[in-house]
């Protein structure tokens, strides 16, 4: 698949842009495991014309491709017609998505949702009109603004959106993409270009591994997080993964602050679960503020890991 020129080989697997998880430690470990493309944490435009810095740092990214994202749902974005708000403003989205692609040089994509309710379904109708604003790509989340994140992606319209003749564009799917079977029936059934996984990463970066070894029909080469040979997706793997996480995070911001930012993903990570009486442990990974005591505490569960 293409994006412009950005070839992203065949069936990409993309991780979906996602607030305060997705910062350029997580991106480039995602893309180890497995990702073909990585997507910033949202960027609002009116931060970046006041010079705000917290949005300035989001922008450590190559300039290979600009998403404009109108698809997050939550309240104090939405709420002021940004993000999934402009399903409700549609020329305007068409206005503001036309005057993205002719004032810069790189590929121009859309992330969107299937409408703003479950009366208003509109992106069957949508994406003809983004096509001619010149994007090189859709990707289309299967749910609605009002649904949030909750109840059951519906693919049925995406893959409604990917079977229209008149697009040529790239039609990326995303919404309940947990496993490598789910992607691969994505492909399979409603003829994708790409999928996105979003919060099935969440203390699972190695998910990307995992689909890209059911597509590929084998074991998917990548850089380990100790050296670069085939890696078993062993427990004890898995353990050195979620470490090598929390060292990206305290390498971008600072040993405090990167420690708070991750810990609460790696307490909650599905690694864990099934071991007897976890609850301290956990509580002890979400107390601890520096590396020595986090790791101290995770080289202390790796004895009752399977091997």
């Amino acid at each position: 698949m293409k994006i412009g020129t950005l070839d992203l080989g065949p069936r990409p697997v993309l991780l979906a842009p996602m607030e305060d998880v997705t910062d350029i430690g997580f991106r480039l470990l995602c893309r180890r495991l497995g990702a073909s493309m990585v997507y910033s944490e949202f960027v609002a435009a009116d931060a970046l014309v006041r010079m705000v810095s917290r949005s300035l740092d989001k922008l450590t990214v190559c300039p290979d491709v600009l998403d404009l994202n109108f698809g997050c749902p939550v309240k104090r974005v939405a709420g002021k017609g940004a993000g999934a708000g402009m399903l409700q403003n549609v020329p305007l989205m068409l206005d503001i998505t036309r005057a993205v692609v002719e004032a810069v040089n790189v590929p121009v994509t859309v992330k969107t949702r299937l409408g703003w309710d479950e009366s208003h379904k509109i992106i069957t109708d949508l994406a003809e009109p983004l096509q001619d604003c010149g994007i090189q790509a859709l990707t289309i989340h299967g749910r609605t603004r009002a649904q949030m994140y909750t109840g059951t992606a519906d693919w049925s319209l995406i893959g409604e959106v990917k079977r229209n003749p008149r697009l040529h564009i790239p039609i990326i799917g995303n919404g309940d993409i947990a496993s490598g079977q789910d992607a691969q029936r994505a492909f399979d059934t409603y003829g994708v270009d790409a999928v996105m996984v979003g919060r099935a990463t969440f203390e699972r970066p190695w998910i990307f591994k995992e689909i890209r070894d059911t597509l590929d029909g084998g074991d998917h080469r990548i850089d380990r997080v100790i050296d670069s040979r085939y890696a078993p997706m062993t427990a004890q793997w898995m353990l050195d993964v979620l470490k090598e996480q929390v060292r990206a995070s305290v390498e971008r911001i600072d040993e405090y602050r990167g420690i708070l930012h991750v810990r609460r993903h790696l307490a909650a990570s599905p690694l864990f679960k099934g071991i007897a009486n976890f609850r301290p442990t956990r509580i002890a990974m979400l107390r601890a503020e520096t590396v020595d005591e986090l790791f101290a505490i995770m080289e202390g569960i790796r004895p009752l890991l399977p091997e």
